[in-house]
């Protein structure tokens, strides 16, 4: 594995990169550090051994910049292909490279890392034909403008979502309310198998925000109740001193 790595300016100079919080960035740079040359990072172990949050694994996720691939939080850095390059005899393949074939699988964008020739492909598969792959006859298929590709964010990846619901999520949420309930509505789905049958997924999110799922219900009930004046002057004992 090599023992120098890249960062793109056209990935952390963008806004979408620098609007995340300064923790979250930071963190983005150690798994850049510790991925193999496939990209794919056991970001637990970098979590644990800068002392950083899950939140802001959260935060990278929401914002997808990186895919959490399995319950030990091993990841794919979505952009590696535009970070890094690396020439064909320096290449090492990554032990998780089972797990970046899955990720290409289904309806969603994926990098496929190519390290001949020093380039990264990126295809977009849809079952098993692929654009730019298109067989005689098909011609008029291939005319038609493509159906915008949905990521998939969350732990265990049952959020799908557009980069432009998912840019227009973060401007009317916030980074971090948006990081918070994808990872709420993801968690939900995986416990109960999806048994709310949640499609649009946008709109959820957007519930969660509103409605406030996942908060403390104290806090929210606390948060809409009629103040009184006993709120504010804090009893007759507030502005009293001690005996002297």
């Amino acid at each position: 594995m090599a023992e120098r790595r890249m960062f793109s300016k056209s990935i952390v100079s963008s806004a979408r990169f620098l609007r995340m919080p300064q923790s979250s960035r930071l963190l983005y740079y150690d798994l850049g550090m510790a991925a193999d040359d496939d990209g794919i990072v056991e970001a637990f172990t970098v979590i644990r051994t800068t002392g950083a949050a899950e939140d802001d694994l959260r935060v990278l996720a929401a914002k997808g910049f990186i895919t959490v691939l399995n319950d030990d939080l091993v990841s794919f850095i979505r952009d590696w292909g535009i970070n890094n390059q690396l020439r064909k005899d320096r290449y090492h393949p990554s032990l998780y490279a089972e797990l970046l074939v899955k990720l290409g699988d289904g309806n969603q964008a994926a990098t496929v890392w190519q390290p001949d020739g020093n380039q990264v492909e990126t295809e977009v598969s849809i079952g098993k034909v692929s654009i730019g792959k298109v067989s005689e006859g098909e011609g008029s298929k291939a005319d038609k403008p493509p159906t915008p590709a949905r990521r998939k964010y969350g732990t265990y990846g049952w959020i799908r979502l557009t980069d432009d619901e998912r840019a227009r999520l973060e401007h009317d949420l916030g980074a971090v309310e948006l990081a918070r309930c994808i990872a709420y509505v993801d968690e939900s789905a995986q416990g109960t198998g999806n048994k709310n049958r949640w499609k649009d997924w946008n709109l959820v999110i957007r519930r969660c925000s509103r409605e406030g799922w996942g908060r403390n219900r104290a806090q929210m009930e606390d948060k809409n109740r009629l103040r009184t004046d006993a709120d504010y002057t804090g009893g007759s004992d507030f502005f009293a001193g001690g005996e002297g």
